[in-house]
C-alpha cells in the first residue's frame, strides 16, 4: 500500500460514522481507530516507502449511530450497506411491510464479499435506518420493527 492510498483510506474513514478499521493486504496490515476526536494509525508490518508508526490527527466528531426506539434489526458485521440486490433492483423490503424470520432484508458488503442479512424474527419494517450504500458498524440497527 503507498503513502496516497493510506492518506486516502484515512480520508474516506474520517468522512463516516465508522469508529474502527482494520486493513490486511498481504504483508502489509493497519488499523484505524477514532476515540473521541483522535484518530490512531498503526502500521503494524514494514512496507517499503512507509515506515511502520503511530500518527494521531484531530479528526470531525462520528456522526452519531442511527438508534430506535423499540426492537430493531441490527449489523451483524462492518461493512457497506445494500437495500437491494443490484443497482437497478427493487429493494428487499420496505416501510410497512411485513417479513418473516429469514427473509433477505438487505446486503452488507464486507471485504468485497455480498452478506445478505436476514431477519431475525416475524416482524414489521417501521423504518429504515441507513441509507443505501452507507457504512454500517457491527451492531448498528438497520431497521426499526414491530415484532409479529
Amino acid at each position: 500500500m503507498k503513502k496516497q492510498d493510506i492518506k486516502d483510506l484515512m480520508k474516506f474513514f474520517d468522512s463516516t460514522g465508522i469508529t474502527r478499521l482494520h486493513v490486511k493486504e498481504n504483508d502489509f496490515e493497519i488499523e484505524i481507530e477514532k476515540k473521541g476526536e483522535i484518530t490512531t494509525v498503526v502500521s503494524a508490518a514494514p512496507v517499503s516507502q512507509v515506515a511502520p508508526k503511530e500518527v494521531s490527527v484531530s479528526a470531525p466528531q462520528a456522526a452519531p449511530v442511527p438508534c430506535s426506539e423499540g426492537p430493531s434489526i441490527k449489523s451483524p458485521m462492518v461493512g457497506t450497506f445494500y437495500q437491494a440486490p443490484a443497482p437497478d433492483a427493487a429493494p428487499f423490503v420496505k416501510v410497512g411491510q411485513v417479513v418473516r424470520k429469514g427473509q433477505a432484508i438487505g446486503i452488507i458488503e464486507a471485504m468485497k464479499i455480498m452478506n445478505e442479512i436476514e431477519a431475525d424474527f416475524d416482524c414489521k419494517v417501521v423504518s429504515i435506518l441507513v441509507e443505501d450504500g452507507q457504512p454500517v458498524e457491527f451492531d448498528m440497527p438497520l431497521f426499526s420493527v414491530e415484532k409479529l
